[in-house]
């Protein structure tokens, strides 16, 4: 538990001064000396919950946000999904603020239906060629080369030639639901 407490009181003199309140305003405000709230924040004095809770209430925080959350395996493990000649991988964990993905899309001889949604999409080739159609513009891209779009212009993707194309894809959470077409309607790949 030590080391979970260990960075309490510098988070505790942020969170003070992200309120704008000073060691003496926050002191008063929960009922204890300058003095205790100047050890506790320079880590010189033991938290204790009686101290805690009124901090807390007065900046509005959790003492949970005090402590040091415990280190999650930052490991990303979720099943590569395929679909309609799509292999989609996810790179963030699931709930992630950004959805990224590894696409690879097969050759086909037809280029899917232009679609349109909210949000804004970027992509890098790994490798092969994509042709992109965005808008009027028929565009083809190679490795290494990037490309960001708002996704409210009608666009579609596939890959270029007779090899299949592989991508890095970041989208907001509209076009990850239309690119991606959630885990639901997807099948995991069989191991």
């Amino acid at each position: 538990m030590a080391h979970e407490l260990e960075h309490l009181g510098n988070r505790l003199r942020a969170a003070r001064q992200d309120r704008g309140l000073t060691l003496q305003e926050l002191a008063e405000s929960s009922a204890m000396s300058v003095s205790t709230l100047s050890r506790l924040e320079s880590g010189k004095r033991q938290a204790s919950l009686e101290l805690l809770v009124p901090l807390t209430r007065q900046l509005g925080i959790r003492i949970d946000d005090l402590i040091e959350p415990e280190v999650r395996d930052p490991r990303v493990r979720r099943p590569t999904t395929h679909r309609d000649g799509l292999e989609v991988t996810p790179l963030a964990p699931e709930g992630s603020a950004i959805h990224t993905f590894k696409i690879t899309y097969s050759p086909t001889d037809t280029l899917p239906s232009l679609r349109v949604h909210d949000g804004y999409e970027w992509l890098y080739v790994l490798r092969g060629k994509l042709r992109l159609r965005l808008g009027e513009q028929d565009l083809i891209l190679s490795r290494g080369e990037a490309a960001e779009f708002d996704t409210r212009v009608p666009h579609a993707m596939n890959a270029a030639g007779n090899s299949p194309v592989e991508i890095l894809s970041i989208f907001n959470g509209d076009g990850e639901r239309m690119h991606t077409h959630a885990a639901a309607d997807l099948e995991p790949e069989r191991r």
